[in-house]
């Protein structure tokens, strides 16, 4: 009996979500879930060795797989798209998964803090977005490494 596919259930999931598991779709996938924060288009062209996939057919699997409900693509205020894995549970409510980013005004590095929260005193005048945490928290500055 052999190894398990470990991909196997991911390649299933591509299936039930009406995609094909294709070598450069699964490439993409594998490059952001061994990413520790979000990557842009760039960043995961590079990751995939440059020209192992044309940066076009790239960026139509990142549409695809946001558009499936398997990655997150957001912007932290610098106009820049990255894009995340959204766990392993492959939720379809991908505001379930929110969490705060940190973007070095220095170096443009994107770091997730899924360990902040948002703390509102009793009887904040806040919209409606803000108490129900339908917001992004994106905060700004300079990582350690630039300081």
């Amino acid at each position: 009996m052999g190894k398990p596919d470990p991909h196997q259930a991911l390649r299933a999931a591509l299936h039930e979500a009406g995609l094909r598991a294709t070598p450069a779709r699964m490439a993409v996938l594998q490059a952001l879930q061994e990413a520790a924060a979000p990557l842009t288009h760039s960043e995961v062209v590079a990751r995939l060795h440059g020209g192992a996939w044309d940066p076009a057919t790239v960026f139509r699997n990142l549409v695809a797989l946001v558009e499936a409900g398997f990655l997150r693509r957001t912007d932290v205020g610098d106009h820049v798209w990255r894009f995340e894995l959204l766990d392993d549970e492959h939720e379809a409510d991908a505001a379930a998964h929110e969490h705060a980013h940190f973007l070095c005004t220095e170096c443009g590095e994107v770091t997730c803090m899924p360990q902040l929260e948002l703390a509102l005193p009793r009887g904040s005048r806040v919209p409606r977005s803000v108490r129900t945490r339908e917001v992004r928290i994106q905060l700004q500055g300079r990582c350690d490494e630039c300081r």
